[in-house]
C-alpha cells in the first residue's frame, strides 16, 4: 500500500508542479495585468465543467460493472457528448464573460479555448478503468506527458506572442496531448456508445456532482469573479497568483488521497465491518494530515517562491499567503468524509458540504464592494470552509453511524493549528505573530504522532 501511495503522490505531484512551474514562467514573462487577463481563462473554464460534472471518472472507478467493455464505452460517449455540449456553451457565452469581466476585447480567446472541454472529452477511459485494480500508471501519465509539453512551450510561445495568449496556447497544447496520451497507453480500444440505460445510471449518479461542479466554480472561482470584477487584473493577477502557490499542493494531495482511497473504500462490501471503520478513520486521519502539512510549508518557503520565481512584481502578495493556506487547508480536511460518502454512492454529501461555502460569497463580495479587500474575502473563506468541514463530518456520521472518537484528538489539533496559523497572518505585533509560528510547529507535531491508525493501515495494508 505504501508503494501505491508514494507512486500516486509522486506522480500527480510531478505533473502539478510543471503545471505550477508554467504559471510561474508565465507570470514572469508577460506583464502583470496580462497575467492577470491569463487567469481569467481558468474563471471560463470552469464555467464549462461546472455546467457539465457528472463525475464519470470516479463512476467507474465505483460502479460494480465498472470492468465492463460496453459500460465504459457508453460512459465514453456520454463523455464525447458532454464535451461536445461544454465547448459550445462555451463559445456562445465567450463574449457574456468578457463583457462582466470587463475586458471586451478577450472574448475571441474564449471562443478559442471552447476547444479544450472538445478535446478533453475525446480522453480514453481505461486510465481511470485501470485505477480499479491499483494500476495507477497509465493516468499518471497521462497528467505527467501534458505538463512536460506544456511547460516547453511556454518559452517559443512568449517569444512569438508575449502576451496572455501565452498561456491560451499552452493551455490548447496540454489538452491535446493528454487526450492523445490517455490512447497510447489505453489497453482496450476506444469505443463509444450511447446507452440509455446507462446514461439514466450516469446521471442519477452524477446530478448532485453537477450541482457540486456549479458549487465549486464558486468555491474555487467566486472569489476570482469578486476580485477581478471590482479590483481590476493586477489585484486577480495577485490574487491569483496567491490561489496558485496554495491550490496546487492542495490539488495534489487531493487528487492523490482520491485515486489511493477511493479503490479501497468501494471494494468494501461491508460498510459496518471492523475493517471498513478502520480504514475510515485512516481515510479521515489522511486528509487531516494533508491538508495541516500546508499551514506550514507555505509558510516556510511560500515567500521564497514568490521572491525568487516572481520578483519584486508580488511582494505584494507575500503577508497573505498564510491566509490562503489555511483556507486551501481546511477546504481539504473535508474530502475525507466526502471520499467515504462517495465510495457508498452518495455523492450528494460533497455538495451540500460546498453548498455552505457558497453561502458566504454574497457578503463577501459586499466587504469588498465596501473597501475591506482581500483580507476580508480570506476571511470569509476560511469560517465558510470551516463550517463545511464540519457539515461533512455530520453528514458521514449520520450516514454510516460510524464513530469518529479515534480521530476526535488529531481533528482538534488540526483545528487549533489553523486557528494558530490565521492568527500568525492576521496579527500586528511581530512578537505575537512569531508565537503563533510556533504553536503551529508544536501542533503539527502534535497531529503527526497522534494520526495512529494511519500508520497502521500502512503498515497491515498489502501492496
Amino acid at each position: 500500500m505504501l508503494r501505491h501511495a508514494i507512486l500516486i503522490l509522486s506522480g500527480n505531484s510531478f505533473a502539478s508542479l510543471l503545471l505550477f512551474a508554467r504559471n510561474i514562467v508565465v507570470a514572469r514573462l508577460i506583464p502583470v495585468e496580462d497575467y492577470g487577463i491569463a487567469a481569467t481563462f481558468a474563471i471560463a473554464m470552469a464555467v464549462v465543467e461546472m455546467a457539465s460534472q457528472l463525475g464519470l471518472h470516479q463512476l467507474i472507478v465505483q460502479a460494480r460493472n465498472g470492468e465492463d467493455p460496453r459500460f465504459q464505452a457508453a460512459l465514453q460517449g456520454f463523455q464525447l457528448l458532454r464535451g461536445l455540449l461544454s465547448g459550445l456553451l462555451l463559445a456562445v457565452l465567450a463574449g457574456v464573460l468578457a463583457d462582466f469581466m470587463n475586458i471586451p476585447e478577450v472574448a475571441w480567446a474564449y471562443q478559442v479555448l471552447a476547444l479544450v472541454p472538445v478535446l478533453n472529452a475525446l480522453q480514453h477511459f481505461d486510465i481511470h478503468r485501470l485505477n480499479r485494480s491499483m494500476r495507477f500508471r497509465p493516468m499518471i501519465l497521462t497528467g505527467a506527458v501534458p505538463a512536460v509539453l506544456s511547460l516547453l512551450a511556454i518559452w517559443p510561445l512568449a517569444a512569438w506572442l508575449g502576451d496572455y495568449r501565452v498561456m491560451l496556447g499552452a493551455l490548447l497544447l496540454q489538452a491535446a496531448s493528454a487526450t492523445i496520451t490517455s490512447h497510447l497507453v489505453a489497453e482496450q480500444p476506444y469505443r463509444l456508445v450511447l446507452d440509455r440505460a446507462i446514461t439514466r445510471h450516469a446521471l442519477s449518479f452524477g446530478w448532485p456532482l453537477l450541482v457540486n461542479g456549479a458549487l465549486l466554480f464558486a468555491v474555487y472561482q467566486g472569489d476570482r469573479v469578486i476580485v477581478g470584477r471590482e479590483l481590476g487584473m493586477l489585484e486577480l493577477a495577485l490574487f491569483s497568483m496567491g490561489v496558485t502557490v496554495t491550490l496546487t499542493p492542495t490539488l495534489i494531495m487531493a487528487k492523490s488521497l482520491q485515486n489511493l482511497f477511493l479503490p479501497q473504500l468501494s471494494q468494501e462490501t461491508d460498510p459496518r465491518s471492523d475493517h471498513h471503520a478502520a480504514l475510515c478513520q485512516a481515510v479521515v486521519q489522511a486528509t487531516l494530515l494533508s491538508g495541516a502539512v500546508l499551514v506550514p510549508v507555505v509558510q516556510i518557503f511560500g515567500p521564497w517562491v514568490i521572491t525568487a520565481a516572481l520578483g519584486d512584481r508580488y511582494t505584494a502578495l507575500v503577508p497573505l499567503l498564510g491566509l490562503f493556506a489555511v483556507q486551501q487547508g481546511i477546504r481539504l480536511l473535508k474530502n475525507g468524509p466526502n471520499l467515504i460518502s462517495l465510495a457508498l454512492g452518495h455523492s450528494i454529501d460533497a455538495m451540500l458540504a460546498n453548498g455552505v461555502r457558497v453561502l458566504f460569497l454574497p457578503l463577501a463580495w459586499i466587504l469588498v464592494v465596501q473597501g475591506y479587500g482581500v483580507v476580508s474575502l480570506l476571511l470569509m473563506g476560511i469560517v465558510a470552509e470551516l463550517l463545511g468541514f464540519a457539515l461533512s463530518i455530520v453528514l458521514v456520521l449520520r450516514r454510516l453511524e460510524l464513530s469518529l472518537r479515534p480521530s476526535w484528538r488529531p481533528i482538534a489539533l488540526t483545528l487549533a493549528m489553523m486557528a494558530a496559523a490565521t492568527l500568525s497572518a492576521v496579527a500586528p505585533q511581530a512578537g505575537l505573530s512569531r508565537a503563533a509560528d510556533g504553536a503551529v510547529l508544536l501542533l503539527f507535531a502534535a497531529l503527526s504522532i497522534s494520526s495512529g491508525l494511519l500508520y497502521r493501515h500502512f503498515r497491515t495494508s498489502r501492496g
